[in-house]
């Protein structure tokens, strides 16, 4: 079974950010702003238990946040 994720990724076609989901063809929204866009990710990320993946400009991944199953959680 594969982990769902939520993901902020840049729109080349209109410009700024869009937020998808895996295996998800349409946007869930877009923004003007990565910082705005970033902000709803993590909302609908803890909402929705997903892995939270933030990519840059280019599309490759910049950093990721799990807010769901977390494979491998900190001790203590």
């Amino acid at each position: 079974m594969s982990q769902k994720s939520t993901h902020v990724v840049p729109n080349k076609k209109k410009g700024g950010w869009d937020i998808k989901q895996s295996g998800g063809k349409q946007s869930s929204g877009h923004f003007g702003t990565k910082k705005e866009a970033e902000k709803r990710a993590r909302e609908i990320s803890k909402n929705q238990k997903t892995e939270l993946v933030i990519h840059k400009k280019d599309g490759k991944i910049s950093r990721k946040d799990s807010h769901g199953n977390d494979p491998y959680p900190p001790e203590g």
